[in-house]
This record gives structure tokens, C-alpha cells and sequence, in this order.
């Protein structure tokens, strides 16, 4: 069956509305689905030539632009899976994921090549390189075996043949934060993603042509596939969000206005900032009519203070972790009282998935008890790239081998099949969305020469969550926050920098001499004085 086959998507999407704009950007820049179709189909025919296709990955490390989407449309048509990585993040990090995934291509900024070659791990052959971005690249950046953009989209060679399709091949992987310090890849089929956009289509819509939606998440953070997916199957219009825009929430707001988008995703702390600087208030402001939040926590008084901006739109808090899609729905009423003080749960199971909570052996709790989420049905992951082992340890299985995932989030059930989050089992944390295990962070401490010791804890600020970093160096070592910053900046991408960085003579210990993290909450909070 091919009934759920990503690429799919843009060959319906361009037949029936070849001229409608698929896909415009933040300065102007358009492509419409004809076009898109074409450019596709050009990096479909120059991964053929070079032997890549079905069951190979495709990395992806560039902005997100018009040709970040034209490359993952053109990956699929190729039958390959696209593998992207963090555009802001620092080289080092992008070469450990690409060559975890085993990418045979990867489709890069013309600017970030040399840094991409400088920092390729040894041990992995370094993948071919397309180079995107708006103009030819400059001759320094291309090494022998390379292709320009613009030579890939000018190639009028042979399109390939359809490559075989099933809904069970690979699609992406998309990795996250890994607690021993390497991220993990997690691998989602075409069936996977199909189901979820199913359930969107069935539960969030109707949606229409004309629907616009707007592409804020990055291509490597698991929001993107509503977006770039769901609007495509559509045949509507997706209105990209650079990663610089996307930060700028007084700019983000006039555009939301001028762009008259429609459909929005986002974390909620985007949409936080958005209810103070955005001036979603103003008069005349056309809100989304489809207003989607997922990523973490929405504390009730700023969401009080956008449903009030934004008072006809219809609001769902999604819930999922990267490895399920979205599972659980909650729809945000249209009036939030004005008592209310906790956040709205994060709702019922997305059909055809089941959901159970269940204690620290897999067995099933009563409602009204507190426990794990564990998750089963044809939208979870396949599993970790190259970890079978972690992919072992991250399932419950029934007696009738049904995989369920262990989402490692503490939920309960309220007796009608309506889950209240409860935080984590674990050391993950949400910040702005983004999944972060705190011990990758100390990870990278560890690798910096001066550094006896680290323990790196999270606490909640205005902003959502700030994590803060607690160092004791070796004898001699300098202290130096700047330093040490711009250490984690080699390693770490942006949002997983520590925000606090603590110089202690030596860490506070359990009695086996592992770092006492309660200790160190509480030296977070302004608790207690240092050991």
C-alpha cells in the first residue's frame, strides 16, 4: 500500500493546483506547486545519479528556506529518508548526527560546507554535498564530487523512475537530546506520519485551499511535519518562518498580520511572547482561525491572556513526544475562567492510538493514580537509529507482543480518559519545546580539559525553564563563565547553553559519591549555602 507515502502528497498537491504558491518565505520568495514539483524532482534525479534512494538518508543542514523544502520533498520522491540537523547549531554537533544517520548525501548552506568538512568526525566517509543557498556557491566552498544548487535544479538529465514505495519505508529521523551525551535518532515510516495526519485532518479540520499555514518550528523539531505535511496535503499555502523572524516576536506579530496566516503551530512560550510584544490585540488583526500549541507546559495566565486576544479561534493543546507524533488532544474552551489556575490537560488518546498509565513495572494503575504514559499504534517510531538496545528498553510488550512506548511522562488519569501531565520520571526537560537531557549538557562540560566535575540541574523562571550549571574545576583551571559559555556554544546548540554557570571548590555528593542533585536544586533556588 503507498496510501500514506509522503511523496505522495506534493504529486497530488501539484496536479490539481499547479499554479497556487506552495511554499513563500520570510523575504518575499515564492514557489508554486508546479514549481516546487519540478525543483523536487531535479533533487530526486540528481540522488538517483548517485545511487542514493530507497532505505538511504539524506541530511539536511541549511536554513529554512525555500530550498530546505523543495530538498525534503525532493528526498522523498527519491525515496529516501531526510535526516535534518539544527541550521543554528554548532558544526560539530551537525557532523555527529549526520554521520550517526549514515547519511550518503547531505544537502548543506554553501556557507556552513567548510565547517561541515572541518568538523566530520574520523572513522565515516564523508557524505556528498549539495549546496543550497540563493546564489550559485562561491567556487572556494565546492570540493570535488560536490553540486551547486543551482546546477541541481538546471540538470535536465532523465527523471528517474518511481523508486519502489511502501508506507512502511523510512521517512526521517529526527534526533533529540540523548541523557549518555549522543543525540538519538528517532526513525518515523511514512505510515507513522500518515496516521498523525490523518487524525489532523479528521479532529482539527476541515481545512481549506486557501488555508495558510504558517512554518515557525525548524525542519529538525517534530512540529515541522504538521506544517510542512498537513498544508501540503491540502494543497494550501506554507509561509515560512526563518529561525531569526521566529525570534523576534514585535516583527513575528506584524507578520502574522501582513502573511494573513491561518493555521498557526508552535510551542507555547512563542505564543506567550507573542500575547505581550506582538500586539495580536490591535484593531483589525485577522486572527488564525486554527491556533495549535504543543512542547510544553502553557502556564493559564498567559494562555488566558491569548484566548482573550484571540477569542474566535478555535485552540488545542497537542500532546506527543518526537517518538509518537501527537497522542493525546486537548481543545482549549472558548472562555477560560477566571478562577482557573492550573494548565488544561493534555486530553484524550488521537485514534487509532491507545494510551495506558501504568507504575515502574508496566503494570496498569487505577484512575486517579499517578504513573507512566505509555503509548501504542501505527503512528509510534520504529525505533533509534543504530540502538537496538535503546529501542529495546524504551517499549513495554503485552503478552500479545503489542510495542507500547514508554513516554517517561507522569500523568493521570482523570476517570474519563483524560490525562493531567505531572512532569517526568527522569532528568528531561522541556525548554521552549525542545526536548533537553540534562545529561548531554554535562557531557560536554566534561569535555572541556578544565572540568573535575559537573552536575547540571533545571528550575522554572518566568521564562518557563532556565537550567543552570554547577562546574568544579581541576587544580589550576581558570574560572571563567565567558569561557566555559562559549565551550558548551562548540558542542551544544543555542537552547541547551546553560543559562547559570556555578563555580563550586567541589559538588555535593550522595554517600556513593554521585552528584546530590537535590542539593544542587536547592543551591538553584537560592536554597542553602554551597558545600
Amino acid at each position: 500500500m503507498n496510501g500514506h507515502h509522503l511523496s505522495r502528497l506534493l504529486e497530488r498537491a501539484a496536479a490539481r493546483r499547479p499554479d497556487h504558491p506552495a511554499v513563500e518565505d520570510d523575504q518575499g520568495r515564492r514557489l508554486s506547486y508546479a514549481e516546487l514539483r519540478r525543483g523536487a524532482d531535479r533533487v530526486a534525479t540528481r540522488l538517483s545519479r548517485w545511487g542514493t534512494g530507497r532505505g538511504d538518508r539524506v541530511g539536511l543542514w541549511l536554513p529554512k528556506g525555500l530550498e530546505a523544502v523543495t530538498a525534503v520533498h525532493g528526498i522523498l520522491r527519491a525515496g529516501a529518508a531526510y535526516v535534518p540537523v539544527d541550521a543554528m547549531g554548532p558544526a560539530v554537533r551537525a557532523a555527529s548526527i549526520l554521520a550517526a544517520g549514515g547519511v550518503k548525501v547531505a544537502v548543506v548552506s554553501a556557507a556552513l560546507a567548510p565547517s561541515l568538512r572541518a568538523a566530520w568526525p574520523g572513522g565515516s566517509p564523508l557524505p556528498r554535498l549539495i549546496l543550497a543557498g540563493t546564489e550559485a556557491a562561491p567556487p572556494e566552498t565546492v570540493a570535488p564530487g560536490d553540486a551547486p544548487w543551482a546546477e541541481v535544479l538546471a540538470d535536465d538529465a532523465p527523471s528517474p523512475l518511481d523508486p519502489p514505495r511502501s508506507d512502511d519505508d523510512l521517512a526521517y529521523i529526527l534526533f533529540t537530546s540523548g541523557s549518555t551525551g549522543q543525540p538519538k535518532g528517532v526513525m518515523l515510516s511514512h505510515a507513522n506520519a500518515g496516521t498523525f495526519l490523518d487524525w489532523c485532518s479528521g479532529a482539527l479540520g476541515p481545512f481549506e485551499t486557501d488555508d495558510r499555514f504558517a512554518s515557525h518550528a525548524p525542519l529538525h523539531f517534530d512540529l515541522s511535519v504538521l506544517d510542512l505535511f498537513l498544508c501540503c496535503r491540502n494543497a494550501a499555502t506554507l509561509v515560512l518562518i526563518g529561525e531569526r523572524l521566529g525570534k523576534d516576536p514585535g516583527r513575528l506579530g506584524d507578520f502574522l498580520a501582513e502573511r494573513r496566516i491561518s493555521v498557526w503551530y508552535s510551542a507555547p512560550s512563542i505564543l506567550a511572547l507573542l500575547v505581550q510584544h506582538g500586539g495580536l490585540d490591535r484593531p483589525g488583526f485577522a486572527a488564525p482561525r486554527l491556533v495549535l500549541f504543543a512542547g510544553e507546559v502553557f502556564p493559564i495566565a498567559a494562555l488566558r491572556r491569548l484566548r482573550a486576544a484571540w477569542p474566535e479561534a478555535r485552540m488545542w493543546n497537542l500532546y506527543g513526544p518526537t517518538e509518537t507524533n501527537v497522542c493525546t488532544a486537548y481543545p482549549i474552551p472558548a472562555t477560560i475562567p477566571a478562577d482557573r489556575e492550573a494548565p488544561y490537560p493534555i486530553g484524550r488518546v488521537c485514534p487509532p492510538l491507545r494510551a495506558r498509565v501504568v507504575d515502574a513495572d508496566g503494570r496498569a494503575v487505577p484512575p486517579g493514580t499517578i504513573g507512566e504514559l505509555v503509548i501504542a499504534g501505527p503512528a509510534v517510531m520504529r525505533g533509534y537509529f543504530g540502538q537496538p538496545e535503546l529501542t529495546e528498553r524504551a517499549f513495554l510488550r503485552d503478552a500479545d507482543s503489542t510495542r507500547w512506548y514508554r513516554t517517561g511522562d507522569l500523568v493521570r488519569d482523570d476517570g474519563r480518559g483524560c490525562y493531567e501531565f505531572h512532569g517526568r520520571r527522569d532528568r528531561m526537560v522541556k525548554k521552549r519545546g525542545h526536548r533537553i537531557e540534562l545529561g548531554e549538557i554535562e557531557s560536554a562540560l566534561y569535555r572541556h580539559e578544565g572540568v573535575d566535575r559537573a552536575g547540571v540541574v533545571a528550575r522554572a523562571d518566568d521564562s518557563g525553564v532556565a537550567i543552570a550549571a554547577f562546574v568544579a574545576l581541576k587544580p589550576g583551571a581558570k574560572k571563567s563563565i565567558i569561557a566555559m559559555k562559549r565551550h558548551c556554544t562548540v558542542y551544544l546548540p543555542h537552547y541547551m547553553v546553560p543559562d547559570t554557570i556555578t563555580f563550586l571548590d567541589g559538588l555535593p555528593a550522595t554517600s556513593t559519591d554521585k552528584v546530590d542533585y537535590s542539593r544542587l536544586n536547592s543551591l538553584a533556588a537560592g536554597e542553602g549555602a554551597p558545600p
